[in-house]
């Protein structure tokens, strides 16, 4: 059989498929830093030569920022895009690497063989998965089995400036009919997953000022308005006491969880409290009448994650602050519209001003969430491919983060994504001594294998 050939080819070549991974990984292309650009060139041209010696037509395109690579190989039937990205985030704290994170090696560990450095999981381990795939595949047969444009992006990892004009004057050129994303992960470490739910962001940062400069709390205490105390005040007053949010019109847009995908989700028997219990939790906190995995993948939310005000010094210092300041973040899902969210969200704080306070907002950025429709085929063709490869029947899964370009494809290229994705959760992405399990990356292959076996 025609894709019987490619997977043996996968399995004898995984030696030298590996040895190319950890090539990649030892250019430090961090693209945060200024210091590593030249780096990040050295990666997009890295690649480039290697999806040339596949023989596709592929080249690095300058942006203001970081390159992008492009590579086209023509064929007959559906024209499938992927993407991934090659810059990886900064190794700090450095010092609690057990290895230099540029030196990648494969271990072994109680778990068993991983692969360790710096992008190993998030995106390079990832992206050289369907690359290899294509490897295998060309050189059993020659050619690739469709029309295939690689996309890959320097500049993930530290917000993406160049990707939406890139994507805006290339358009026609990378319009596809669905487009691949490997950057997400197996649910709970096992279960092979199509992301279809990721959640939208706002962020908003809102300083409120009292008195025009620090008080003695002796002489003022009392008298004086404390900044602090409204403050707290209006971020206590977000949620109500079952765990929803207060803001108003904030559930504008949010759908219900249709009934197959609820059941689908019920049979994972997500464990919760192993969950919490991880990071020393044992009760969920959110909207009471939902479940944790419904919280997490399919609601919207409303969190603090940052609040300061005053002297937070060492010692004592009895000062009543002019300032208090927090930053807030709305995770959004289904039709929820971040800009009404924002007016709304700062309304109901000027609205809880007292006499002689006044407020300051600064936006962080606005985003939607992104659902893809599962009725194409292709959805449930992939799934069956996942399923056969991991022996385990694959699910569609929600994601509580934000992967924005999931998103761009739809808005901007008409394309509809799928996010298909074999990291674990103990991968340690972005974090010292990162990993990818070496079984990640060989059946990874294999599973793409079969993807592009099934939807051509």
């Amino acid at each position: 059989m025609t894709l019987d050939a490619v997977l043996s080819r996968i399995d004898a070549d995984l030696p030298q498929a590996t040895d190319r991974l950890l090539e990649l990984l030892r250019i430090p292309s961090i693209s945060t830093d200024p210091a590593f650009a030249a780096h990040c060139q050295t990666a997009a041209d890295w690649l480039v030569a290697d999806l040339q010696s596949l023989g596709v037509t592929a080249e690095k395109r300058e942006t203001p920022g970081h390159p992008m690579v492009v590579g086209h190989v023509e064929g007959d039937g559906p024209h499938l895009l992927f993407y991934g990205h090659y810059d990886v985030q900064p190794v700090d704290p450095l010092e609690l690497w057990d290895r230099d994170p540029f030196d990648p090696q494969v271990e072994d560990t109680p778990a068993g063989k991983v692969i360790r450095g710096r992008g190993s999981s998030d995106d390079k381990g990832q992206l050289m998965t369907f690359v290899e795939a294509c490897r295998a595949w060309k050189a059993e047969h020659g050619s690739l089995p469709c029309r295939i444009t690689f996309f890959f992006e320097g500049e993930e990892e530290s917000g993406s400036p160049s990707l939406v004009p890139f994507m805006q004057e290339n358009g026609e050129e990378l319009k596809s009919d669905l487009a691949l994303i490997c950057d997400t992960g197996l649910f709970e470490s096992r279960v092979p997953a199509i992301v279809t739910m990721l959640r939208g962001l706002l962020g908003e940062e809102i300083t409120i000022t009292a008195p025009d400069k620090d008080l003695h709390s002796g002489m003022y205490g009392g008298v004086a308005m404390n900044p602090i105390r409204v403050l707290t005040r209006v971020l206590a007053s977000l949620h109500d006491e079952e765990g929803a949010v207060t803001v108003p019109g904030f559930y504008d847009g949010v759908p219900e969880l249709p009934d197959d995908i609820r059941s689908q989700w019920q049979g994972l028997a997500f464990d919760h409290a192993k969950f919490l219990g991880d990071v020393g939790l044992s009760e969920p906190a959110g909207e009471q009448d939902r479940t944790p995995i419904e919280m997490i993948w399919s609601r919207p939310t409303c969190d603090v994650n940052g609040i300061w005000g005053g002297y937070t010094g060492d010692g004592f210092k009895t000062v009543l602050p002019s300032k208090a300041s927090a930053k807030v973040s709305f995770r959004l899902v289904g039709d929820q519209d971040p800009h009404k969210i924002r007016d709304s969200f700062r309304q109901m704080v000027q609205a809880a001003l007292p006499a002689d306070c006044k407020v300051e907002f600064s936006g962080h950025g606005a985003g939607q969430a992104s659902v893809t429709e599962t009725s194409d085929p292709a959805f449930e063709a992939a799934r069956a491919a996942l399923s056969a490869e991991w022996g385990i029947p694959a699910a569609y899964v929600g994601c509580g983060g934000s992967i924005p370009i999931a998103g761009h494809f739809q808005d901007i290229l008409g394309t509809t994504p799928m996010l298909v994705g074999f990291g674990k959760d103990d991968d340690q992405i972005h974090s010292p001594n990162e990993k990818y399990d070496m079984e990640s990356f060989h059946k990874g292959i294999r599973s793409w294998a079969r993807i592009l076996d099934a939807l051509t």
